[in-house]
């Protein structure tokens, strides 16, 4: 495999998104700005008056709960088949939502229906606006997810295969591009493709010894298709990227805190979830803060009012001329 393969990545290093949201925000500041740059209206209203307009359409503002179609929680029993369920909390866990991977039998592997599966229920959550923070979890003890289902793509034409890859790499989009903060909690075997499905998240979780994570394509003559050659290097940086990916090495959960790979490695426990009720304490930790979509259009109004100043072209006059600024507070 060549090693020119990571060569997009340098141009984005360091901007990766926070579920999509920071792109959007920064779009939507654009727009704030632009409004502010002209003639403001004339009258007791300040020039900044039609981005109030747009952010008010633009934040998050309370309204009434509408519960989630609840799959695979104790109100909805007959989802138990399904190997997609989602669950929203209820109660202090209120806006907290969960996709629960459950396919037993090929160890959460990424196959047709598990994908078609995972990508209604994303869609289902993303229309929903109360979902503040969305943990993905693994209903099979010891792993997280397998990565791609070989048995099936076996069967696949080569042109099934190319259209399937893209399929996937999609969905680790869909999964980035998610407007709310996502989690990993990962408390077994996150391999290939399971591991690309964790860096399209926000934040990982993973138990420090069950966690065994690695993108092991290169072992199996294939490479990293669904976006583990751009996200990993843009997580650990390119020379370590690179090693992880020729080796196709495998990282416990305490080696992948100490990379940086995970955000938390913690000890398991008999249950085998450690790494699940850390992701929801994170997630509690979450809630009370302002959504990134909000932040980044408040982020936008402030900036616009600051880009009319005299005290905004004398900082940049100063550093023109290699001499201190002389503000006036105007």
């Amino acid at each position: 495999m060549s090693s020119g393969f990571l060569q997009a990545q340098g141009a984005a290093q360091g901007s990766r998104p926070v579920g999509g949201a920071v792109c959007k925000g920064l779009e939507q500041s654009s727009e704030l700005s632009a409004g502010g740059g002209g003639g403001g209206p004339s009258g007791p209203f300040p020039k900044w008056a039609p981005m109030l307009r747009v952010l008010t359409s633009t934040l998050r503002f309370p309204r009434p709960w509408k519960p989630l179609e609840t799959r695979g929680c104790s109100s909805n029993p007959g989802a138990a088949g399904r190997e997609i369920q989602v669950c929203a909390l209820a109660g202090p866990n209120q806006g907290i939502a969960e996709i629960l991977m459950n396919r037993p039998s090929a160890r959460n592997a990424l196959g047709n229906v598990f994908v078609s599966q995972l990508l209604e229920a994303l869609a289902q959550l993303r229309e929903d606006r109360q979902v503040r923070v969305l943990i993905f979890r693994s209903g099979v003890k010891g792993v997280f997810c397998a990565g791609a289902d070989l048995k099936e793509r076996e069967q696949m034409s080569e042109a099934e295969v190319g259209l399937f890859v893209q399929r996937l790499r999609g969905l680790m989009t869909e999964i980035a591009a998610f407007p709310a903060p996502t989690i990993a909690a990962m408390d077994g075997f996150a391999l290939g493709g399971g591991l690309e499905l964790a860096l399209a998240c926000d934040l990982r979780v993973a138990a420090a010894s069950s966690a065994v994570m690695g993108l092991i394509e290169t072992t199996r003559g294939l490479l990293p298709g669904a976006g583990g050659t751009q996200r990993l290097p843009r997580c650990l940086g390119v020379a370590l990227a690179k090693e992880l990916i020729f080796t196709g090495r495998r990282l416990s959960g305490a080696q992948a805190q100490a990379l940086g790979l995970v955000n938390h490695a913690v000890a398991q426990n008999e249950e085998g979830n450690a790494a699940y009720h850390r992701a929801r304490a994170l997630a509690q930790e979450i809630l009370p803060q302002v959504d990134i979509a909000s932040g980044m259009a408040i982020e936008g109004i402030c900036y616009a009012q600051n880009i009319p100043t005299r005290d905004r072209l004398e900082g940049m006059a100063a550093f023109r001329e290699k001499r201190l600024p002389r503000f006036v507070g105007e």
